[in-house]
């Protein structure tokens, strides 16, 4: 299982670097290029830099999920496929914010339509052939939803992928922190491949493979878009990361889980909220700036630094999670 991770880890990488200039180049020729909002001073200077970049660690991850997959491959194909729908509806965004040459895409309505609908489809799946159930961290207990799995699913999907869209507002700070995310969470379902048998152990195994397909083309990507970025992944590859991880979550039962080993998702989200809240109604602000990351940067700290320490973060929480876990059961 390890080898047959390290493979799909190593053909998701070199996928993902063999095509990424063959993007860059497209991307720049289309002129296909970021508009940064007025308002960041800091990231004047990244005007004019090539978007829709996301589509280079999408297909490194789907051309060597085909590689990857064993019998009983339902979820993993599924995660792809919800990967997919959401790059889908991020690329439509992008491709307005190209052509009208402004940083507004798609309305606020029509993104939470299109979220709700990949997610509908998908609880709708989970309740009829998965199961209601979701893992309690850190013990072997099952809270059943019944019903309820329906829109808890779909309200877990659109917090969850705006939560990651949101946090894609530094050079490399959306995928690191996504890298380290997943790699705790394949560590995670490493643990309960003990206790399982029959379809649903080789459908978590596939899950665990098209996971490090994912984080294979991530590293490629980091590349590129790591400090300073040479390329944009754009809602193209945030609302894809957003969707896969999501899917994992979802398939797997350890949507509780993310509140934990996603924190730094979490808390960009909320800070967002709070902000938003606190000056409608005072005329205030909490944050200098929101997401989170911003605040921190008009504070004085370099971009570069923020990125490393969310990461730091993000790797610590992936390393309590699995400890505790181990200790008292997953």
């Amino acid at each position: 299982m390890v080898l047959k991770c390290l493979f799909c880890f190593s053909l998701a990488f070199v996928v993902a670097f063999i095509i990424s200039p063959l993007i860059f180049s497209f991307c720049k020729k289309i002129k296909a290029s970021q508009t940064i909002l007025h308002y960041v001073d800091a990231h004047k200077s990244k005007q004019g830099t090539p978007t829709m970049g996301g589509i280079i660690f999408i297909a490194g991850t789907i051309v060597s999920s085909f590689f990857a997959f064993n019998t009983d491959y339902t979820f993993a194909l599924l995660i792809v496929i919800t990967m997919l729908a959401y790059a889908t509806l991020g690329f439509l965004d992008d491709f307005i914010k190209i052509k009208e040459k402004q940083n507004r895409g798609l309305r606020a309505y029509q993104k939470v339509i299109g979220q709700v609908g990949i997610s509908l489809i998908i609880a709708l799946f989970v309740y009829s052939y998965v199961g209601t159930s979701i893992a309690i961290p850190f013990s072997s207990t099952k809270l059943d939803l019944g019903i309820f799995i329906i829109p808890f699913i779909v309200i877990f999907f659109v917090a969850f992928v705006n939560s990651v869209n949101l946090i894609d507002g530094l050079d490399g700070l959306c995928s690191g922190v996504s890298i380290a995310y997943l790699i705790s969470f394949i560590f995670l379902l490493s643990l309960s491949l003990i206790s399982l048998s029959g379809t649903i152990l080789t459908e978590i195994q596939n899950l665990i493979l098209v996971c490090s397909c994912l984080v294979g083309a991530l590293f490629a990507w980091q590349i590129f878009n790591g400090y300073p970025a040479t390329i944009f992944m754009g809602d193209t590859g945030s609302l894809a990361i957003g969707g896969f991880l999501s899917a994992a979550a979802v398939f797997s039962g350890y949507e509780l889980y993310v509140l934990i080993l996603g924190l730094p998702f979490v808390l960009t989200s909320l800070s967002d909220i709070i902000q938003v809240a606190y000056f409608k109604k005072t005329k205030k602000r909490v944050f200098l700036m929101a997401p989170l990351h911003h605040h921190f940067e008009k504070k004085g700290f370099n971009e570069n630094k923020i990125v490393i320490v969310y990461i730091i973060i993000t790797c610590l929480l992936g390393v309590l999670t699995y400890s505790l876990a181990s200790i008292f059961g997953v």
